[in-house]
């Protein structure tokens, strides 16, 4: 049996290859989900997704399972509990983004009915398809991913420039960007059909 064509980008690592083969790129629209995807992008900031990833299973423990209700309770206290945590990133900035994200995500959540409902809305509901031969053609941003980390901006988020929201959007599966060449990139477009 010969083996599946997959993005460049996917790793050796067979966990990673199921990433790629099951979650990045599939349409999320469930708010717990989107939270989970939006704490670990922001995590990722300067660093490589492969770091978060390896990580994910001590984030998810640390993090209350991603409950942002929870999180936007954390105190003093339990930042500091979680800036001793190894199996994390401890970064100050970017744990105290974690509650207040957790906050501005429930507030996105009371204006709109859900941030599923807000987050898709950027790109009108429906998955962007794009076409991309190889990886090095993937753009780091775009037009929408400025506008969208804007808003974020506005409304309180932290560690959302463009390059993460693109990322997040990627993961969630606002864009199609598996390459032309990768199994998923005509299973995933047969999805959205």
């Amino acid at each position: 049996m010969s083996t599946p064509c997959r993005c460049k980008w996917c790793e050796k690592d067979p966990s990673y290859i199921k990433y790629h083969d099951t979650e990045w790129g599939v349409p999320v629209h469930d708010d717990q989900k989107l939270f989970e995807c939006l704490l670990l992008e922001t995590f990722q900031a300067g660093l490589s997704w492969i770091t978060i990833f390896r990580k994910r299973e001590n984030f998810r423990n640390a993090f209350d399972h991603f409950d942002y209700n929870n999180i936007a309770l954390f105190d003093e206290f339990k930042i500091q509990e979680l800036l001793q945590d190894t199996g994390i990133v401890r970064n100050k900035l970017k744990v105290r983004a974690a509650v207040s994200n957790a906050k501005a995500f429930m507030e996105v959540q009371k204006e709109f009915g859900s941030f599923d409902k807000y987050i898709w809305s950027f790109v009108d509901g429906t998955p962007i398809q794009n076409h991309w031969a190889t990886t090095k053609e993937l753009p780091a941003t775009t037009e929408i991913s400025d506008i969208l980390s804007k808003d974020l901006k506005k409304r309180g988020f932290k560690f959302v420039g463009p390059t993460i929201v693109y990322a997040y959007m990627q993961a969630t599966g606002m864009v199609n960007d598996h390459t032309i060449d990768c199994f998923r990139y005509d299973e995933l477009t047969d999805y959205l059909k």
